[in-house]
This record gives C-alpha cells, sequence and structure tokens, in this order.
C-alpha cells in the first residue's frame, strides 16, 4: 500500500510558495460526507495556513463525486480569475462494478477539465477498497489526504504563475 506508515498531512510550509492574493475553489461530494468533510477542511485550513484569505476560498457542494465533473466545469467558467480548484470526493468499492465506473469516469472527467481550463483542477478523490481505508486517509492514521490537495493546489498555482 502506498500510504502504509505515511502522513499524508505533513509538509513543509517554508518550501512552499506563499498562497497570499490567491483564489481556490473547493467543490465537495456531499456522498460519503464523513469522509468528504474532513478531506474538505484540511484542504481548506492548509490553504489558509498558506497564505490563502478565507474570503478568497469558494466552497461549493454537488451530490456525489461523479457530479464533480459539472460543478468544477461549471465553477471555472463562471469563475475564471480562480488560481485553482480542488474536487473533494469518496468512492468506496461495494459488490458492484459500480465503483469501476464512476471511478474511471470521475478520473477521466477531472483530466479532461485539466486540458480544456487554464486553471489546474486537483484531484482529491478518495477510492478505497472499504470505509476504513477512507477514514485512514481522512483525517485519521495516514493523515488526511485533503491537505495533501491543498499542497499541491499552491504548487500547481505557483507552476503556472511562472510559465
Amino acid at each position: 500500500m502506498a500510504t502504509e506508515n505515511k502522513n499524508l498531512s505533513q509538509y513543509d510550509k517554508t518550501q512552499l510558495a506563499s498562497g497570499k492574493g490567491k483564489k481556490f475553489a473547493i467543490i465537495t461530494s456531499q456522498w460519503n460526507n464523513h469522509i468528504t468533510y474532513n478531506l474538505r477542511d484540511g484542504a481548506k485550513d492548509t490553504l489558509l495556513d498558506l497564505g490563502v484569505a478565507e474570503k478568497d476560498i469558494l466552497l461549493k457542494e454537488v451530490p456525489g463525486s461523479f457530479e464533480l465533473i459539472y460543478g468544477a466545469d461549471k465553477v471555472a467558467t463562471k469563475n475564471q480569475n480562480l488560481d485553482g480548484i480542488i474536487v473533494v470526493g469518496c468512492v468506496i468499492r461495494g459488490a458492484t462494478a459500480h465503483f469501476d465506473y464512476v471511478c474511471q469516469g470521475v478520473t477521466q472527467g477531472i483530466k479532461d477539465l485539466n486540458i480544456k481550463h487554464a486553471m489546474p483542477i486537483i484531484f482529491c478523490v478518495l477510492t478505497d477498497e472499504n470505509e476504513q481505508q477512507s477514514i485512514d486517509r481522512s483525517g485519521g492514521k495516514h493523515g488526511n489526504k485533503g491537505v495533501e490537495a491543498g499542497v499541491a493546489a499552491i504548487m500547481m498555482s505557483d507552476f503556472k504563475s511562472k510559465l
């Protein structure tokens, strides 16, 4: 397991660009919200810690992970002054092929949006075998993947600004 014995919440603030003056959106799936809200909060707290003003973080919600694609597309189109978007979701494997279709669709959809829009769209969608794995990655023993998404948003915004 790639995250075994790793805490995803650790980052060195001195090695990252400042988020001061930057604007981000976080779009969160309401499905599995006991997981996704922890991820959202981790991403938001990280952006704040890295200098983004609270007023410059737009929070939106969609029903499920598949709807993140539509939500991110509409937010990016309407708010072209954003420095990035973080999409937050959680898909847990069940007894049917639904997991595979949703995971593949969301992954490809977010990839397509990264090509379409002039801002980075950060993928923070857990795709776990069971609920415990998701809990472990949303504030549990492996930290919070939302923190990692917040760091990635700052890094990609900095990357874009240096082009």
